[in-house]
């Protein structure tokens, strides 16, 4: 597969390619082109060159145009799945809530293609004023391996409603669905330049985007380091940023939280995509006193779930999605295992079998009695591994939930509504959910804070991030 600029498929500058895997297999299902400095440069010019056209026309019309790709992706989501599947390893129903996840995104943009529009103040003494909504030019935008197509669809949906032009960087590992996704808006009515796809090397070409003069704005969803990285070179040149820089949420469980409802909670959250996911439960606090029947029941449900190719039926929870997040995961295991860092209670091996010999598959982990020092409760853990930590009430929940450099999400689980109300309140987190966790729906604004980044994805929150605002006094 080739990358996407100016409206064409195109090779690299460099004519090399790289290999795209499958990560539960270990075989290759395709290559694409290792872009360089000068294919970003070029992609660069052909979306500020194809500016001012696109921001000309109406918000409506090029709401039809995202409109009709949305349209297209329902159509194809069994094939788009399935090409998500193989490159991710995320089981086939979960890539097809994703690009499901895809055409909401887009179709939830193209709802709000009136509602960008200035205000109008009457001046005492001076006359009027008025304010006008502009869109800042060409964007760039960096996209992690974890949940492509919905990322995707974050970053376009609120940048191209409103008139900007795109460069998209997709993950080294997984850029087939979203040169599928791109070739897709084109047919539909995209014009050349509006929306360019680079593959290659974050270090060439996303610093490339980065650095360029004429990129008004870079959003990035990836690391830390990575993300600290871009807001230094951003603001040497006063360019906007999104950031959004993962999480390590926590979960808390008080002791009159529904059980059952808690544990679906935390298998849902936790192992979802085999964990690979920015707002996963990462640590989860319980109260003493229903600790005890809460871990029996989750370690029940974790034995339950199966593992395997996320092609294949019946299956809850595919593999990681590459080998540095495998060798990650299995040292973490080991350190617990070396230092005495807990008590693993179910899982924390490589599965034996010859449905798993070939990827790079974990067994879904749960792991007890964790010291506060330990690093599943300090990192971020991309992987199935669930830490639990016993606390006596909900004041020390919340202290051990916000020790942590991350504030993306938290969930707090009880019927108390005073519970409820000074978890909202005391957690620091930018997205908190009551009886529930996970969910993000594009009407809400989706970001962190502390190390979890700057700028919110999703909802009306998201146009204001890419629109400038020019106001006009008027004397009478």
């Amino acid at each position: 597969m080739k990358m996407l600029i100016n409206g064409k498929s195109v090779e690299a500058c460099s004519g090399e390619f790289f290999d795209i895997i499958n990560p539960a297999t270990g075989e290759r299902i395709d290559r694409v082109p290792k872009g360089t400095e000068n294919d970003a440069i070029i992609a660069v010019e052909a979306a500020s060159s194809a500016f001012s056209g696109w921001a000309s026309i109406s918000p409506q019309q090029r709401a039809g145009i995202l409109y009709r790709a949305a349209g297209v992706v329902r159509q194809r989501k069994d094939e788009l799945a399935f090409l998500l599947t193989r490159e991710q390893g995320k089981t086939l129903a979960e890539a097809k809530n994703e690009i499901a996840g895809f055409a909401n995104v887009l179709e939830y943009y193209c709802g709000l293609a009136s509602s960008f529009h200035g205000d109008f103040v009457q001046i005492p003494q001076n006359g009027y004023a008025f304010t006008v909504k502009k869109p800042l030019g060409a964007c760039a935008a960096i996209i992690p391996w974890n949940m492509p197509a919905l990322i995707m669809a974050w970053k376009i949906g609120p940048a191209l409603i409103s008139g900007n032009t795109l460069v998209l960087k997709p993950a080294s590992n997984t850029p087939l669905t979203n040169l599928t996704l791109a070739s897709i808006l084109n047919e539909a009515g995209l014009p050349a330049g509006v929306l360019n796809v680079v593959t290659g090397p974050g270090e060439v070409v996303g610093e490339t985007l980065v650095k360029s003069p004429k990129v008004k704005k870079i959003s990035f969803t990836g690391e830390v380091g990575t993300g600290k990285r871009i807001a230094e070179l951003a603001a040497g040149r006063m360019k906007r940023v999104t950031l959004e820089l993962g999480g390590s949420d926590p979960m808390l469980v008080c002791d009159d939280a529904n059980l059952e409802d808690a544990v679906a909670g935390a298998l849902r959250g936790r192992f979802y995509n085999c964990g690979q996911t920015c707002t996963a439960v990462k640590r989860l606090f319980v109260f003493e006193s229903v600790a005890e029947e809460f871990i029996k029941k989750l370690e029940t449900g974790i034995r339950n779930l199966r593992l395997g190719n996320g092609l294949h039926e019946n299956i809850d929870m595919g593999p990681l999605n590459n080998r540095k997040q495998w060798e990650y995961i299995k040292q973490l295991v080991r350190d617990v295992e070396e230092k005495d860092e807990g008590r693993i209670i179910t899982g924390g091996r490589v599965p034996e079998g010859s449905a798993c010999s070939k990827g790079y598959f974990f067994e879904p982990t749960l792991i007890t009695d964790v010291p506060v020092e330990s690093r599943l409760l300090k990192e971020e853990i991309f992987g199935p591994i669930l830490p639990v930590v016993q606390v006596k009430d909900l004041e020390g929940a919340i202290e051990a939930a916000n020790n942590s450099c991350y504030g993306l999400g938290a969930s707090i689980w009880t019927k108390n509504i005073d519970r409820a109300r000074i978890g909202f309140e005391q957690l620091n987190a930018g997205i908190i959910w009551l009886n529930q966790h996970l969910k993000v729906a594009p009407e809400v604004p989706f970001g962190g804070t502390k190390e979890s980044g700057i700028g919110r994805e999703n909802g009306p929150d998201a146009l204001s991030e890419y629109l400038d605002l020019k106001t006009v006094m008027l004397k009478t």
